[in-house]
This record gives structure tokens, C-alpha cells and sequence, in this order.
């Protein structure tokens, strides 16, 4: 009964080892990945501004991967070592925010290509490119782009320029291009009908407020 008892002693004390070596090697990778996220804050504060502006989006990339795997080791720890972590970790936190705030007050707005742009007021950001590629439309959506267009045409024709408009007659011009395709693909008589007028509607109307632009812009380099 003795020996049975030293063995339990024995082996519960093994335990008891076992299960602190292990509670402490979680502890000890979470101080470590910690310790590394701290190094990286300390070295980005001590780089060139204009260097972490320029390489921020890996940055910010980096920065999130080791906090993450920061955040997920301190989840594992008892709740008092984690609190002492955490809080450490709130403290990296709060100069990464820093040094990031920095960053997005100096970013200068990417410039947006004007004929993009004027683009985008017909059919949504991106939607058609430099290629006027008009791939997207089809039998089903034609009638909807040529409203689009034209409703988008009167909203803003008259703050266009005359470079506007030569782009805006390349635009008109794509999407006529695509109704000739579309027309083959089984366009039905009465979109093309509605089609029509748009067009009818849509052409004196282009004439004239191009002309307008033209005279206005003459009258106001005489000034």
C-alpha cells in the first residue's frame, strides 16, 4: 500500500511537472512573438518617414500577420498572464496606430484620369475603360445602357468642355458599335425602337451643346 502510494506521489508530481513545463514553454512563445512585434514597432520608428510611406501597404501587411499570431498565442495563457500580455500588447498597439495616422495624413490622393473619370459619370466607376470596351452589354442590357448614358449626358452637359465632348462622342460612338453586334444576338424590335429615339433625341441635342461649349470657352480666353 506504501509503494503504491509513492508511486501515485510519484507520478502525480510528474504530472504536476509536465503540465507547468508546458504552461510555461505557451507562455514563453507568446512573450517571444510579443518581443517580436515590439522589435518591429521599435525599427519602423526609427526609419525615414518617407521610406514607411512608400512601403506601407507591406507594412501594414507585416504588421497585421505578427499581431495576430501575437493576439492568438496570449489567447491560450491563464487569465493572468494573459492580462500582463494583453497589456503589452494594447501598448504596441497604440504606437502602431500612431506611426499608421501619420502615414494616411500625408498620403497624396492617387490623380484620376480626366477622360476616366468622365467615364465613370455615365456608367459607374470602372465600368467602361480606356478600350471603350463595351463587352458587358448585351441584347438584355442595351436599352438600360443608352438610358444611362443619356440620363448622365443631360445631368452634366453643361459643365463639359470641348475636350469632354470629343470623349463623350467616342463613348457614343463605342456603344453604337456594341448595338451593331448586339443587334445580330437576337435584339428585339422593340428595344431597338426605344433605341432609336434615344438617338433621335440625343444627336441635335449633342450638336448644339457642343457648339455652346466651344463658343463659351472662346469668350472666356478673350477675358
Amino acid at each position: 500500500m506504501k509503494n503504491r502510494i509513492i508511486r501515485y506521489g510519484v507520478f502525480f508530481t510528474a504530472l504536476v511537472s509536465l503540465v507547468s513545463c508546458k504552461n510555461n514553454e505557451v507562455e514563453t512563445a507568446a512573450v517571444d512573438k510579443i518581443a517580436s512585434l515590439e522589435s518591429y514597432i521599435d525599427s519602423l520608428e526609427n526609419v525615414n518617414a518617407q521610406e514607411v510611406e512608400a512601403n506601407w501597404d507591406q507594412i501594414a501587411a507585416d504588421y497585421n500577420q505578427r499581431s495576430a499570431a501575437s493576439k492568438e498565442a496570449i489567447a491560450s495563457l491563464g487569465e493572468d498572464v494573459k492580462l500582463r500580455n494583453q497589456s503589452r500588447l494594447d501598448s504596441i498597439d497604440a504606437r502602431y496606430f500612431v506611426i499608421r495616422t501619420s502615414v494616411e495624413a500625408v498620403k497624396v490622393p492617387v490623380k484620376v484620369n480626366p477622360n476616366q473619370a468622365l467615364r465613370d459619370t455615365f456608367f459607374g466607376a470602372g465600368k467602361l475603360g480606356e478600350d471603350m470596351n463595351f463587352s458587358w452589354v448585351n441584347k438584355d442590357n442595351i436599352l438600360e445602357a443608352y438610358q444611362t448614358f443619356f440620363e448622365a449626358y443631360k445631368a452634366n452637359k453643361e459643365n463639359f468642355t470641348r475636350e469632354d465632348y470629343d470623349e463623350v462622342k467616342l463613348i457614343y460612338e463605342a456603344l453604337d458599335s456594341r448595338k451593331n453586334t448586339v443587334e445580330k444576338e437576337g435584339l428585339t424590335s422593340e428595344d431597338n425602337t426605344k433605341i432609336a429615339a434615344i438617338k433621335f433625341k440625343f444627336a441635335p441635342m449633342f450638336k448644339v451643346n457642343r457648339i455652346g461649349a466651344k463658343a463659351r470657352e472662346n469668350e472666356e480666353a478673350k477675358e
